[in-house]
């Protein structure tokens, strides 16, 4: 008997089906995002982050051309289990033979090549609107600005990236899921909070006035509580973008756990929003004292995010997707190492006896439930992880940063050149 049959027998005396979870991952889509390989820069413009966005480190290799950040992720792909889409960010647009469009005059065909990579490779593409990082963000402002034609702009933009987000979808057969994020708010104390919110309202419902297959786009608002350079308010607030989606039928709330106060968790929350919504969405990174995206790794949020979207039957109705940049260390081990980490996180929650935890629960048996929730985190978890990567043709161990090595000898180092 291998320890993976031997695994599986031990998972079964505590109500769990090992085989049956192993195929709801592998059927459960995850959307690996494109700016971890270039550190969020894009095609369409030359100048540092702005907005908010920070990237630290200066690690060989970045990507600078779409077929280097394709190639990177094609690297990544080959090295991780699991069902996987496509996130852009409309920056990562691809000019050809000396095009160039700006922001607010987007269109499906600078993403033709995206979608054809996406096909080839049975993926879906997931979307967002690019608000920072542009000359048009006037004073930290976009869609919440109090200025006519700076608002225009950006809500112009948005309406380019629904029309967009329905190439995506009707392309590659799979729903876009289109999240608007802006980093508009204010460093000092506003005379006026209420006004910039009207403002924002109104520019994301001009938005979402686009036609648009409510099947095939989920647009989604994301909150944040305070960026920098935005430090004393942000007009995207949690109440603010929960409010706006309960109230909008078709908009989804999307949250980013590293978008919070620091004593809150998204693993709360998710339980709290699937009482009310159909579906959401989610942005998975990891926070460190405060929204910094560092790398996911199997830490104890990680695993409860998981935990909720699973004991809850709701890996149909959450779409999940990563969000973090490092460029401090080898950006596709970052890459690599996030993805595994919230296949390990998914695959764990599944295989967890959740009914029988929750029967405990119900049955006000709560000694007991604590025992069995410590006894099952001893249960032979990764001889069922080296089963499923083998499944997926992907090294359960560390086999594959060798791999990632070889890469960076014989692709990255020589972009440095």
């Amino acid at each position: 008997m291998t320890r993976y049959e031997q695994a599986k027998e031990i998972y079964a005396k505590y109500g769990v089906d090992v085989e049956k979870a192993i195929e709801k991952l592998k059927n459960a889509p995850v959307s690996l995002h494109c700016w971890q390989g270039d550190d969020v820069t894009g095609f369409d413009h030359d100048g540092p982050l702005t907005g908010g966005i920070q990237t630290t480190g200066n690690y060989i290799g970045k990507a600078t051309t779409p077929e280097q950040l394709m190639a990177d992720m094609d690297k990544v792909i080959s090295l991780c289990p699991g069902k996987k889409k496509l996130n852009l960010h409309a920056c990562y647009a691809i000019f050809e033979n000396g095009e160039y469009a700006d922001r607010d005059k987007l269109e499906p065909k600078h993403f033709k090549k995206w979608v054809d990579f996406a096909k080839e490779r049975g993926m879906g593409i997931d979307f967002n609107p690019t608000f920072f990082s542009h000359p048009k963000v006037k004073d930290g402002l976009t869609l919440s600005s109090p200025d006519e034609e700076t608002r225009r702009f950006w809500i112009e933009h948005g309406k380019a990236c629904i029309r967009i987000s329905q190439y995506f979808a009707e392309e590659t057969g799979i729903p876009c899921v289109m999240n608007i994020w802006t980093g508009d708010g204010y460093k000092d104390i506003p005379a006026d909070r209420m006004g910039p919110r009207m403002r924002y309202k109104e520019s994301i419902e001009e938005i979402l006035s686009e036609p648009f297959d409510k099947a095939k786009v989920k647009p989604c608002v994301e909150s944040k509580v305070f960026g920098i350079g935005v430090e004393s308010y942000t007009a995207g607030s949690a109440e603010f973008t929960l409010s706006f989606a309960a109230t909008h039928d078709g908009c989804l709330p999307l949250m980013d756990n590293g978008h919070y106060h620091p004593t809150e968790v998204v693993s709360d929350k998710i339980p709290a929003l699937l009482c009310f919504y159909p579906e959401i969405a989610l942005h998975i990174t990891r926070g460190v004292r405060w929204d910094s995206d560092h790398v996911l790794l199997l830490d104890d949020e990680t695993k409860e995010i998981a935990k909720e979207i699973v004991r809850n039957n709701a890996l149909n109705r959450v779409y999940m997707a990563l969000d973090y940049f490092d460029a401090s260390i080898n950006r596709i081990s970052a890459w690599v190492v996030g993805f595994r980490s919230w296949q390990k996180a998914l695959l764990m929650a599944l295989c967890t006896p959740n009914e029988m935890l929750a029967q405990l629960q119900n049955e006000g048996r709560l000694t007991e439930l604590m025992v069995m929730q410590e006894e099952v985190k001893m249960l032979p978890f990764g001889d069922i992880w080296e089963h499923y990567c083998k499944t997926e043709g992907v090294a359960a161990g560390t086999e594959w940063f060798k791999e990632i090595e070889e890469y960076e000898k014989e692709v990255l180092s020589k972009r440095s050149l």
